[in-house]
């Protein structure tokens, strides 16, 4: 059994497309394709957001057993709800935990859904969201405290609370010291400039590919570190995305159109009453329907089908067959250029988003969230190291393939069986009856 150290480097938003126009532009990622595995096309779980997705790279289950089936929690009457930011909603092990179990030493940084955990070295990603608390409080209790303390101590000054690039900057500094000075054998890292300037200015936009360009250099520069600290010869790097993201120009508010008929009263704050019905919680380009004491389901899901810029509906058992919530009652696809909220007191249930409004809260030139079965909507996934083969191309996988194949460069093993199959044409010395 391989027992080797591994840092998995998530670039959000990182798109297959990324890699394949762009790839002689990034020198970094450059060489670590030809002198490793590349993995181009890597199909997400659904919904394609951030927080399950990365729970399914670290966990290998779907959201629907894992727990973390949306970013923020169902929290109707809070105008600010809280996101999956604890581990204690991961309902089952993560490769971090096992490692853990081995007595071997753990870091994280901004790594989603690691608050509260046992982490070694973990900064973890959490923000203010009451008006009694701040950054300082919440950040302490949910990461390691004087490994925080002593890292903003240090690095503080690079960042501008959670702006980016200078939030990735921060990151990439605190995580080149900790592989230096602390040589952990599990380095989880979560950089966001992509996935920022992508939501902001568009897929393709030049902010967008000025941001691949800042990551390539941020590997780089993590690559280095092992390098000072003697333990690159024993280091599997993993550079992969979560999702990609598709434009949009039309938003859809389906709790309009629910508090149009009854089935929930909204509030001046814009929330809604713990009356309601039938509520919808948005994923962006897909959302969940939740019902209560509702009965007219035929009703609800003609209303559904028939709005502008609706692509799918999925009944609650067709959902949970995808591995998304299995508790809702149904799940809405937006067509390509659409994106869900939850909003409600707006004057029409379709809109188009006012280009001046970018930037603000729900507002979005890029979204991603979608059925990761939609055209040209495939991350990526690039392995390299003593473990892995060089030069080699795989064409598809899965995300849930990739945690069975981080265990195997681990050493560790799940207690339990994974949907998915570690890449054994990625590694060297694996045999297929591995598996």
């Amino acid at each position: 059994m391989i027992q080797q150290r591994l840092v998995i480097i998530s670039l959000d938003a990182l798109g297959s497309r990324d890699l394949d126009d762009h790839l002689a532009e990034l020198p970094n990622l450059r060489r670590l394709v030809v002198t490793g595995t590349r993995v181009k096309q890597v199909q997400g779980i659904y919904p394609t957001l951030t927080y399950p997705s990365h729970t399914t790279i670290i966990t290998g289950q779907y959201p629907k057993d894992h727990g973390i089936v949306n970013n923020t929690k169902r929290q109707p009457q809070r105008q600010s709800p809280d996101w999956y930011w604890y581990q204690r909603d991961v309902q089952v092990p993560t490769l971090y935990d096992l490692v853990r179990q081995q007595h071997r030493k753990t870091a994280a940084f901004l790594w989603p859904v690691t608050a509260g955990s046992k982490i070694t070295y973990n900064l973890a990603e959490i923000f203010p969201n009451r008006i009694w608390t701040n950054q300082v409080l919440v950040s302490l209790k949910a990461s390691s405290p004087a490994f925080l303390l002593r890292m903003n101590q240090k690095y503080g000054h690079l960042r501008q609370g959670i702006q980016q690039p200078e939030l990735d900057d921060f990151i990439t500094a605190c995580a080149v010291d900790t592989l230096k000075h602390k040589k952990p054998w599990l380095t989880l890292i979560h950089l966001v400039d992509m996935d920022s300037m992508r939501h902001r200015y568009g897929v393709r936009s030049d902010e967008a590919l000025a941001a691949l360009h800042r990551l390539d250099q941020r590997v780089g520069q993590l690559i280095d570190a092992t390098i000072e600290a003697g333990t690159f010869a024993q280091t599997n790097f993993s550079i992969l995305g979560d999702h990609y993201q598709i434009n949009v120009d039309h938003m859809i508010h389906l709790n309009q159109a629910f508090a149009k008929r009854g089935w929930l009263t909204p509030t001046t704050a814009g929330t809604v009453k713990n009356d309601w019905h039938v509520w919808a919680k948005s994923c962006d380009g897909s959302t969940y329907v939740y019902t209560r004491n509702f009965a007219d389901l035929k009703t609800l899901r003609t209303l559904l089908e028939q709005t502008p810029g609706v692509e799918r509906v999925s009944d609650q058992q067709t959902a949970q067959a995808r591995g998304a919530d299995p508790t809702c009652r149904f799940m809405v696809e937006a067509q390509a250029g659409y994106y869900f909220t939850d909003e409600t007191n707006r004057a029409e249930v379709v809109e188009a988003v006012d280009p001046d409004s970018l930037g603000q809260p729900d507002r979005y030139h890029g979204v991603h969230g979608y059925d990761p079965l939609k055209p040209d909507y495939f991350t990526t996934l690039v392995l390299n190291g003593p473990s892995v083969k060089e030069n080699q191309t795989i064409e598809r996988a899965d995300l849930i393939d990739e945690a069975p194949t981080f265990a195997a460069l681990l050493g560790v093993k799940f207690p339990n069986a994974l949907p998915g199959h570690t890449l054994l044409d990625a590694l060297k010395g694996a045999s297929h009856e591995a598996d």
